[in-house]
């Protein structure tokens, strides 16, 4: 199991932007075949960081699920209304491995 965590840059006065952003993922990702772990909003601190998170088996999967997405109605209004509105500002992806067991958990 890999997790990507999508760190963005956002325009610190187009937050509600980037929540209905981030709503509307919530749809799509799970209907294209990852497991959206969630995305995250500035509350306290920073104004401008913000971050989505998920599970996919592997990056042969990863590749699947993006063909799903960009082909899906919300994703291509998703992708759509981010170049319109102009609220990321940078988007970076880490991909990630768990390496440790959760807390009480043995292996």
């Amino acid at each position: 199991m890999l997790t990507c965590i999508i760190r963005y840059q956002i325009d610190p006065t187009k937050k509600d932007q980037f929540q209905t952003y981030a709503r509307n993922w919530g749809q799509a990702i799970p209907r294209c075949g990852a497991d959206l772990i969630g995305y995250y909003a500035p509350h306290e601190g920073s104004s401008t960081l913000a971050y989505g998170i998920y599970n996919i088996s592997s990056l042969t999967e990863y590749e699947a699920y993006r063909a799903r997405l960009a082909a899906d109605p919300i994703g291509q209004q998703n992708y759509a209304f981010a170049q319109k509105e102009r609220f990321i500002l940078r988007e970076d992806r880490t991909w990630l491995k768990c390496v440790s067991t959760p807390h009480g958990e043995t292996s």
